[in-house]
């Protein structure tokens, strides 16, 4: 093996031609012979460049309707033949086989197909077999061979070959490879998970993770730590499809915090009214409705402007000019939103240093999809928490029934816990956040901290009792004891929503009861860990 590997002959069948034109002429102006297959070969045909069809090598037509083209040992034995093996260089004479020193795939589109709704044998059709072959061929013999896979890499390629006039180190050659091992791996996580799903398959015996890198980060959750960040191709709308305005880079934290948001604010159909989600350290700390976007932003502050500073900012509808007047008054990190009117992002422009992300629509609070969590020697599963619960679901259990403006409160605010860290105790009142509890070990210390949070924004906003007086309260999960809720009564609530399922669920009822409180049960919990 050398370093430097001059290319002569060089393989390229690609369904994605963005680039090929460019390279192949590069290619044939360097003297290297062209070969391909069906469209790629016509294309490079049709502007102009000689080209050589793989079957005139192996002497077989493309048959069983492209099934079988490339599976060939005149194929196979040119990428896998190693250079400085007497043997291998001696059997490549016999068989009359020639080397082939660059190889140019990409797959066909099988994640394109199956995301533009491919039925079942249409998705099979579209499974790549020759192609992946090719390139763990190619990729396991880059001593002496280069394989390019993305048409990310096709300039680098051109650099490279200027570079060392015509030829390719073994440094290039072994990144590339890494490259191209992972893409056969995301290929195959790719068609393994659509086939678990088509099948109904839920657990599978093995599972298998992948991503392309969209962004190397400065450092992780803290300075010490490296990171990136890595996308999964799907569609869904957020932090990783969305269109960056201005301001610098995301940080891991950053990202993490936005996704939050954005998740959370989804849950608020904008159909419905506007909605803003406040967010610090990945819980909310204000989530309010309003009559207009300015109004539930204002709301949401008004839940915890402590906590609001240096937060994320997410809103279900156009973000406009008097919404972004407004968050400009203090120091925000991201904002995110569906879109943004011109005068809006003109008046963030001031902000050099204030993210705003848009996304062109809302994630579906209602998909199936999965979440993955590593821990030490595994991977946790599970299907994302898209449960949500309406009033028929409700059960009340105490001999008052909440009010309708009770009702509506409780629905928000069990909105709202979802997205809240466990031990998540919600205080609310007209379609907002009056107080959150987060990330407790003790679910009354949740809300007495709740509790005492909304005392203390009373008293910054001058007001003569607690914004919780009045509200109703929303818990993750069901209160073991009485003295959680009674807690939440002695803070002003009047109406409590929680799963139940306790053994001491009577317990905690007849302490309602005598606190003149409405309970109603959802039979649903939502604890996020």
């Amino acid at each position: 093996m050398t370093d430097l590997v001059p290319l002569r002959r060089a393989l390229l069948s690609v369904s994605d031609k963005s680039g090929l034109i460019e390279l192949a002429r590069e290619l044939a102006g360097r003297g290297v012979e062209l070969l391909s297959t069906g469209g790629s070969a016509k294309a490079m045909r049709d502007a102009g460049l000689k080209v050589t069809d793989v079957s005139e090598v192996t002497g077989f037509p493309e048959m069983m309707d492209g099934r079988v083209k490339t599976l060939h040992p005149k194929v196979h034995g040119g990428l896998l033949a190693l250079r400085d093996n007497d043997q291998h260089l001696a059997a490549m004479q016999e068989h009359g086989i020639g080397a082939i020193d660059l190889l140019v795939v990409n797959l066909y589109p099988f994640e394109n197909a199956v995301a533009g709704g491919a039925d079942y044998a249409t998705a099979i059709e579209n499974i790549d077999i020759g192609g992946p072959a090719m390139i763990r061929a190619a990729a396991k013999n880059h001593g002496f061979v280069t394989t390019v896979v993305d048409t990310q890499d096709y300039d680098a390629l051109i650099a490279e070959l200027a570079q060392n006039d015509g030829a390719t180190s073994y440094a290039f050659r072994q990144q590339l490879a890494l490259t191209a091992y992972a893409r056969t791996g995301a290929y195959d996580a790719a068609v393994s998970a659509w086939m678990a799903d088509a099948i109904g398959q839920s657990t599978p015996r093995r599972r298998v993770f992948a991503g392309s890198l969209s962004q190397t980060l400065r450092y992780g959750e803290n300075p010490h730590q490296q990171a990136a960040f890595y996308t999964d191709g799907t569609a869904r709308p957020g932090v990783a499809t969305a269109r960056q305005h201005q301001g610098k880079e995301l940080s891991y934290n950053n990202i993490n915090d936005t996704d939050a948001a954005f998740e959370a604010v989804a849950e608020f159909d904008p159909k419905n009214g506007p909605a803003c989600v406040i967010v610090k350290h990945a819980n909310p700390c204000g989530v309010a409705t309003g009559d207009s976007l300015a109004a539930a932003y204002q709301r949401a502050f008004d839940c915890d402007r402590v906590s609001a500073f240096g937060g994320i900012i997410a809103l279900n509808q156009t973000l406009d000019e008097e919404t972004a007047r407004l968050i400009t008054e203090i120091f925000t990190e991201v904002v995110i939103a569906p879109d943004a009117t011109p005068e809006a992002a003109e008046w963030f422009q001031k902000k050099k240093n204030l993210r705003l992300l848009t996304t062109a629509g809302l994630p579906d609070p209602t998909t199936a999809s999965l979440t993955y969590r590593q821990v030490s020697g595994g991977m946790l599963v599970q299907d994302r928490d898209n449960g949500r619960v309406d009033l028929s679901d409700l059960k009340v259990v105490t001999k008052r029934a909440p009010s309708d403006k009770e009702m509506a409160d409780l629905l928000f605010a069990w909105k709202v816990a979802k997205h809240v860290k466990s031990n998540a105790i919600i205080y609310a009142k007209d379609g907002a956040t009056v107080g959150v509890g987060a990330g407790q070990m003790s679910r009354v210390d949740s809300t007495r901290i709740a509790a005492l949070k909304a005392r203390d924004m009373a008293e910054a906003l001058g007001l003569s009792e607690p914004l919780t007086q009045g509200s109703v309260v929303a818990s993750d999960a069901f209160f073991p004891f009485a003295d959680g809720l009674l807690t939440a009564a002695e803070a002003g609530a009047t109406a409590v929503i929680h799963p139940g399922g306790s053994m001491r669920d009577d317990e905690v009822i007849a302490a309602a009861d005598e606190a003149g409180l409405a309970v109603v049960l959802t039979g649903m919990r939502h604890f996020r860990h």
